[in-house]
């Protein structure tokens, strides 16, 4: 990506401290002539001296409404509202493609302004493999609150931390009871990441993946104490837990965490919800009797800001470097089209080339 400006915009949401690109991998950009502006955050776990010390550009929060077209735009999360016209490429997670509440209205942005979205959860490989994801820290810390969540030890508002600390607190002390635990998806990056704190916590799950899930045992499912959900369904399929479940007299679940947070989406595997939960009240009752509460948070990585952050730009990073040669973003480009046809939004001034 030689001669070309990336702009690595704030984050709008306060509770999101992550970054796609760290100071150490903003100096490869550096060094390799991209023009690299960052605007300055005040809950980025870096602070934006460090990238300016690597020779990055400083801008105000925000200011990438006004970065010249040919600007590559990247974040992690939502944009804000406006402008109405979106003239930029985009790099984010845009929760746009499976008919997310909004999207056909971000997507209408994007086209009226004749920019793109660039969905970094479609930036794959030829076999539709992710090539860069937040999955294992996702996985890590939906297992981790329900942990602490089921041995009443989760604290509101959540607050980020490290690793270490976040493994002391997982450890298991005197009066814990033991309890069953099962990872469904667990052979994804996510479902690695949610056995890694379970085991961290001394509760090794129960592991079912696609060979389970395809002939669900529901009674099997209900009769664990603690569920952790890391499938993210690209087609339709059978509800893993039902309405009906909840009401179950014989449910011994009692605790659900979903990573995947798909709520909205017509291919949620948990439609037993109809809104995620936030760091200031992260648990949401679905039931009285027997109880059962859920933990469905959709920035779970920016709670373990430092690590996630750095193992994500480890992976984007080279393939900015190869920003409109690598076809991985064609792929991405491509899709964006086809989700406009499909939606009957009409392009604009649409520019089809990967400037």
């Amino acid at each position: 990506m030689t001669d070309r400006s990336l702009w690595l915009r704030h984050e709008v949401r306060s509770t999101e401290r992550r970054t796609p690109i760290v100071p150490d991998d903003a100096r490869r950009l550096v060094e390799a002539g991209v023009e690299l502006t960052v605007e300055d955050s005040p809950q980025r776990i870096f602070p934006v001296e460090a990238y300016e010390a690597v020779g990055a550009r400083v801008a105000e929060p925000g200011s990438w409404t006004s970065a010249p077209p040919g600007t590559v735009v990247v974040g992690l999360k939502e944009l804000p509202d406006r402008p109405d016209e979106l003239i930029h490429r985009h790099i984010f997670f845009g929760h746009a493609y499976k008919g997310q509440p909004g999207a056909a209205a971000l997507l209408g942005r994007f086209a009226a302004g004749g920019g793109a979205l660039l969905d970094l959860e479609y930036l794959v490989d030829e076999q539709g493999r992710r090539l860069a994801a937040f999955g294992f820290w996702a996985g890590y810390l939906g297992a981790a609150l329900a942990v602490l969540h089921h041995r009443g030890r989760l604290t509101a508002p959540l607050v980020p931390t490290g690793k270490d600390e976040l493994d002391e607190t997982l450890r298991p002390g005197p009066g814990d009871e033991d309890f069953t635990s099962l990872v469904v998806g667990a052979l994804g990056r996510s479902g690695r990441g949610a056995r890694a704190a379970l085991g961290a916590a001394g509760a090794e799950p129960t592991c079912w993946d696609l060979a389970e899930t395809l002939d669900l045992d529901r009674r099997a499912l209900l009769d664990h104490d603690l569920m952790v959900n890391c499938v993210l369904a690209t087609t339709p399929v059978p509800p893993f837990v039902r309405q009906e479940d909840l009401d179950d007299p014989a449910r011994r679940l009692r605790t659900l965490s979903d990573v995947t947070c798909d709520v909205g989406s017509p291919l949620n595997v948990l439609p037993v919800y109809d809104r995620a939960t936030e760091w200031a009240d992260p648990v949401l009752r679905l039931r009285k009797e027997p109880p059962l509460d859920l933990i469905a948070i959709d920035n779970l990585p920016s709670l373990l800001p430092r690590e996630s952050s750095t193992d994500f730009s480890a992976a984007l990073t080279p393939l900015l470097l190869e920003y409109g040669v690598n076809a991985a973003w064609w792929r991405c480009l491509s899709r964006f089209r086809e989700m406009c046809d499909e939606l009957g939004i009409k392009e604009g001034g649409f520019d089809r080339e990967l400037r």
